[in-house]
């Protein structure tokens, strides 16, 4: 969004106009969704989050003074809140009964005793994205952050060094280390893939 379209919707929506927040939202909504997704991995928490940061939005944009670093400010509430939810959901514990059925009327049991998921249309689509979404599990919080700051988020790395609190030099650091990782954990090394 250029600055002045920027610093019109900032003014709209201080000034309590629902259009400004349309605005903002329709120009960094898609931006934060997909951040939020690749997060999470999972649909429904990315559209949550994305509702929270919505409401946060309108509580907190009226303090927020306009000096050009709106995006950063916007990134760094939506990194916190990805913080947050994976803390909370690291210690949440989850029961599975393994007496139902799927969604496609498989016992539950026979699909883990079989270690085989069923195969559906989509499945082979799906195959990469669900492999990045492990490989980025298991990189630690902060770089997993700045790789999702940088593809997803599409931020700078001087906004990510600015959201992240970080200098510029550990951010960079963090993002060759961090697709490095990637690449390692998905078989992308050797060439072959």
């Amino acid at each position: 969004m250029e600055q002045q379209r920027l610093r019109e919707a900032i003014s709209s929506a201080q000034a309590g106009q629902a259009r400004g927040y349309e605005a903002l939202l329709g120009a960094y909504g898609p931006r934060l969704y997909g951040f939020f997704l690749r997060a999470t991995g999972r649909h429904h928490d990315a559209e949550d989050l994305l509702g929270e940061l919505t409401l946060r939005l309108v509580r907190r944009l009226k303090h927020y003074d306009h000096r050009g670093r709106f995006e950063p400010w916007l990134f760094r509430i939506a990194a916190n809140m990805v913080r947050d939810h994976l803390r909370r959901m690291r210690r949440r514990r989850v029961v599975v009964s393994l007496s139902g059925e799927d969604e496609f009327g498989e016992p539950l049991a026979e699909r883990v005793a079989a270690k085989v998921a069923p195969v559906h249309a989509g499945v082979v689509a799906g195959e990469d994205a669900a492999r990045l979404d492990e490989a980025l599990g298991k990189l630690d919080i902060a770089t997993r952050e700045v790789i999702l700051l940088r593809h997803f988020g599409q931020m700078s790395f001087k906004e990510i060094a600015e959201i992240a609190g970080s200098p510029l030099g550990t951010v960079l650091a963090r993002a060759h280390r961090g697709l490095g990782e990637l690449r390692r954990v998905m078989g992308y090394n050797d060439g072959t893939r």
